[in-house]
């Protein structure tokens, strides 16, 4: 193993189980100078949270009660975790929903922080109380009058504040990949079905038209029989370069908690902020980066109430000597219940498209799904696509939004009380981000190996050995040399699903990634 991986509403609008939680998680806090305690009692104050409200929900569920929901014209008070990036985003959309209102900010970084802030006031023209900053997300989650929580915290920190909020009593929008392993994503589940929250996925293709109706008329057999998936990703990035010793965390920044359950290990990239997304203790590469919205895509439009059970997989990080630890091209080939799905991740440019500054393309697209049926494929991506018929002539356009109603199908799910009504609920998320870890761990798990063994490892299924001819071209045309610098051919793999865990042949090389390691006083307990 090669890393270490690592509502409760206001007034008369609480519910009795929502107080109940809120009152679980406030409990001796009078406070803030009360409770400022040390991490042991902090970790004993969180596992009392768990037990305490475990045992309320039972007596509760005992009694037959349900959470009170927010009425239409009540407020929904929100903070959002993250903020530098996607973060600042949702800060806007929340805030900018009627009946909506954002209160806290949350993030390590004191100069994201304090600008986040002062940027949010000017904005919006408010004062001091109306709009506060947090570094620690605990003491955001001690706020009674926070109703939900956003998270677009990094990666690894997406389980772990989804359960402490679920323990709040909050409800969750969290952003994709919802978790940075497979055990994290159940977890993920467990809490929010045991404090009876709502919690969103941040895979706003959920909300798109185009891929709702698209879905439609596959399952309804429109186009007949699908016979195969390609799901791909091929955009052109830059290396992240190389550090020969430990850069120093910016100033500002309280490394402990950007850490949190992570292992807080010396700096090993030029640049702090975002690069961490191809380094394992923080990341999961451009699989769950991109891939994650184009592979929840293949589950909802083919109606898959699960995950594939078969994997193998194939890649390297190539023509780069950086800092980065996740293959920059990565291929699987994957069957759900003898349906091929073949997905394509390349980050490198391609000197046959554009003068060599663009990605690859697939079938003229730079990404997306090709989805084949009997009459013909539904070609879809960010936005939109067309059915194209066997001849490739456009037939019918799906016109889509990219998902932009996605917060306020929160919102209104929150309103509501019902899961049901969530476009992408949390075990929607933690299926499709369960095949990101699929391919990931297919490839963590294997070993150097010449083409031939590639070859033969996807000559299975005519697209998988088109797309690795594909990228061998690709690769000669980036000057890479696979005699100084081999693919990396994972095992055949078979994943139960049942269980959550690999089982068979070569399953003791992929189980260790299936759970990450955590750092106290930030762990993810198996008792939610």
């Amino acid at each position: 193993m090669d890393r270490a991986p690592g509502g409760c509403y206001n007034g008369g609008s609480m519910g009795v189980p929502g107080l109940l939680a809120g009152a679980v998680w406030q409990q001796s806090r009078n406070s803030r100078k009360e409770q400022m305690m040390s991490s042991m009692n902090r970790r004993g104050f969180l596992k009392s949270t768990a037990a305490a409200t475990a045992g309320t929900y039972a007596a509760l569920s005992s009694f037959g009660l349900t959470p009170s929901v927010l009425g239409a014209n009540e407020q929904i008070r929100v903070a959002v975790a993250g903020i530098r990036s996607r973060g600042g985003a949702h800060v806007n959309d929340f805030n900018e929903i009627e009946g909506v209102k954002v209160v806290a900010l949350c993030d390590p970084d004191k100069q994201v922080l304090e600008q986040g802030v002062a940027g949010f006031k000017k904005k919006y023209n408010v004062g001091d109380g109306e709009i506060q900053g947090y570094a620690d997300v605990r003491e955001v989650l001690d706020r009674k009058d926070v109703d939900a929580l956003v998270i677009a915290a990094p990666n690894h920190w997406h389980s772990l504040m989804t359960v402490w909020a679920c323990q709040a009593g909050k409800h969750v929008y969290v952003e994709k990949p919802v978790s940075h392993a497979i055990w994290e994503g159940r977890k993920m589940v467990e809490a929010a079905r045991k404090y009876n929250r709502i919690v969103q996925a941040g895979t706003q293709h959920r909300s798109c038209p185009a891929v709702q109706e698209a879905g439609r008329d596959i399952q309804a057999g429109k186009y007949g029989k699908v016979q195969w998936i390609h799901c791909s990703v091929l955009h052109a990035r830059a290396t992240i370069g190389k550090v020969t010793e430990p850069t120093p965390v910016p100033a500002g920044i309280d490394y402990n908690l950007w850490c949190g359950p992570a292992p807080m290990t010396p700096v090993m990239r030029k640049s702090f902020h975002y690069d961490w997304h191809w380094q394992w203790a923080w990341g999961d590469g451009e699989m769950a980066n991109w891939g994650i919205h184009y592979l929840d895509d293949v589950r909802h439009m083919l109606g898959w109430t699960d995950v594939p059970t078969k994997v193998v997989a194939a890649g390297n990080r190539f023509a780069w000597d950086d800092d980065g630890q996740t293959p920059n091209v990565h291929f699987a080939l994957m069957d759900y219940d003898g349906l091929p799905l073949v997905v394509d991740i390349r980050n490198l440019p391609d000197p046959a498209n554009r003068g060599g500054q663009q990605g690859a393309l697939y079938q003229g697209a730079r990404g997306g799904n090709y989805i084949q049926c009997e009459g013909g494929s539904v070609r879809i991506s960010r936005g939109g696509g067309w059915f194209h018929d066997n001849d490739g002539k456009r037939v019918y356009q799906y016109k889509g939004t990219g998902g932009s109603g996605h917060s306020n199908n929160f919102i209104n799910a929150i309103r509501s009380g019902r899961r049901e009504d969530l476009a992408a609920e949390i075990e929607v998320g933690h299926y499709g981000t369960t095949i990101c870890h699929q391919a990931n761990v297919a490839w963590r798990a294997g070993k150097a190996a010449p083409v031939d063994e590639v070859r033969e490892a996807m000559r299975s299924h005519e697209d998988a050995a088109d797309t690795l001819y594909a990228v061998l071209k690709q690769l000669d045309g980036n000057n890479v040399n696979l005699l100084q610098k081999p693919f990396v051919l994972g095992p055949a793999l078979t994943y139960d699903r049942k269980t959550e865990r690999f089982v068979g042949d070569n399953a003791e090389r992929a189980n260790p990634f299936i759970k990450c390691s955590y750092r106290e006083p930030f762990v993810l307990r198996d008792e939610v």
